[in-house]
């Protein structure tokens, strides 16, 4: 599969880009061109604002408006210049202060910022919380795009394959299946790997720690459950490997599965940590693009601890 990620250089082919570089250096002089690193100079002495950077997101990635979207600015302005980006799964204070230290005004983060889905700061009156948050934001001038609905709309998806990637399953991934086929392993096997390679302490799992799993549908975030029962009755996989569940909707409908004979198991990973591996590798796929900022990832991490 093609990476995003090693896109061409300021519109040149990469062919064009080494076949320009090899003839200035050979002091090959052509009437009327420049030398093909003064556009990437150009790029490199270039200010960008927010929007800019929006702007060469959608582009980069095909993508589409997408209408009453939830990918708005959260705060700041998009005019300001941008002196760093972080991306993240969550905008948390301590992600908000590490931006600072970093000399960083420019935070792209998967999820809401402020505690509900179109970040709605009027939806809890009197909020201490969110207002304090507000106000850091203000300080700092820090700038917040939610990188939602287009993450999830460039292809691959900027989620499901960095998630593939970084739990070393990228041969079994298929852009337009969440399902993949994988070398026949235990539960108990497939959820020490899990915990290996995406970093996670603990996992809640519905299953028989020995049962075999092998056909996986791979499904990190809030999928919901409509979804969720929809892929599992579908796909019928070895094992439901999701970001979150309703605990009333799709962990139930495992039980249920698992009482009437069925063999199904679950896995959930919790929803930050699920994700976090895209908006990780959203960086290799956004800075080659943007040579003149630096682009930084900050794991906004589990919120949770086990007792």
């Amino acid at each position: 599969m093609k990476n995003p990620a090693l896109s061409g250089f300021s519109g040149l082919t990469r062919r064009n880009f080494l076949d320009s570089s090899f003839k200035a250096a050979a002091g090959i002089a052509l009437a009327g061109m420049k030398p093909a690193f003064a556009a990437e100079e150009q790029i490199l002495d270039k200010t960008f604002t927010v929007q800019d950077v929006i702007n060469l997101v959608l582009k980069e990635g095909a993508l589409a408006p997408i209408k009453n979207t939830v990918d708005t600015l959260k705060s700041g302005n998009a005019n300001q210049p941008v002196t760093g980006i972080i991306t993240t799964m969550f905008p948390t204070i301590t992600v908000i202060e590490e931006a600072v230290k970093r000399n960083a005004n420019f935070i792209i983060a998967h999820e809401p910022s402020f505690y509900n889905h179109r970040d709605d700061v009027n939806l809890v009156k009197n909020n201490t919380v969110l207002a304090r948050k507000l106000q850091l934001l203000e300080k700092h001038k820090i700038a917040i795009w939610r990188f939602h609905d287009y993450c999830h709309s460039i292809n691959p998806d900027i989620i499901s394959y960095g998630v593939a990637r970084k739990a070393e399953w990228l041969p079994y991934y298929k852009a337009e299946s969440p399902v993949l086929t994988i070398p026949k392993v235990s539960l108990k096997q497939l959820v020490q790997h899990l915990k290996t390679t995406l970093g996670i302490s603990n996992l809640r799992i519905i299953g028989d720690p020995e049962q075999w799993c092998e056909r996986i549908a791979l499904l990190p975030g809030a999928a919901g459950g409509q979804f969720q029962i929809n892929a599992a009755s579908s796909e019928k996989p070895d094992v439901l490997v999701d970001g979150e569940v309703s605990e009333w909707e799709t962990a139930e409908y495992v039980r249920d599965l698992r009482l009437l004979g069925g063999n199904m198991a679950l896995i959930v990973l919790g929803h930050a940590v699920s994700e976090e591996p895209g908006m990780e590798w959203f960086v290799e796929w956004l800075q080659p693009k943007l040579p003149a900022v630096k682009i930084t990832h900050i794991a906004s991490g589990n919120p949770f601890t086990w007792m």
